[in-house]
């Protein structure tokens, strides 16, 4: 189907899945109990789904609970880390980083080649 792309998230915790989109993507996620990830920050908007699992995430505000339905949104830039306490499943959704005024959203032009 044109314009439509599909991926399969059905298994749970079997295999990390990633849907690609021209300005996002949905992922998948899988972490094992006593993972730990260092702080870091993004240069895009992420937004987390806790579907199963737990731990806690770390950040500027705080520390917030991992749990199963927690929704999470992390704004660009914004550091943060996470530990987890048990085997985790996350939906993770990353919006592309906003182009620099007057740049293209697909990145900068091909350069025509040279004679």
């Amino acid at each position: 189907m044109s314009g439509v792309s599909t991926a399969q998230f059905a298994d749970w915790g079997s295999e990390p899945a990633c849907l690609p989109g021209a300005g996002a993507e949905l992922r998948q996620i899988y972490v094992k109990a006593g993972h730990v990830a260092p702080r870091h920050s993004h240069d895009h908007e992420q937004f987390l789904l806790v579907v199963s699992g737990g731990g806690r995430l770390t950040c500027e505000s705080g520390i917030v609970a991992l749990t199963p339905g927690a929704a999470i949104r992390l704004q660009a830039g914004a550091w943060h880390s996470a530990e987890f306490a048990a085997d985790t499943v996350l939906v993770e959704f990353n919006l592309a980083p906003r182009p620099r005024p007057g740049a293209s959203p697909l990145g900068p032009e091909p350069t025509p080649p040279t004679a």
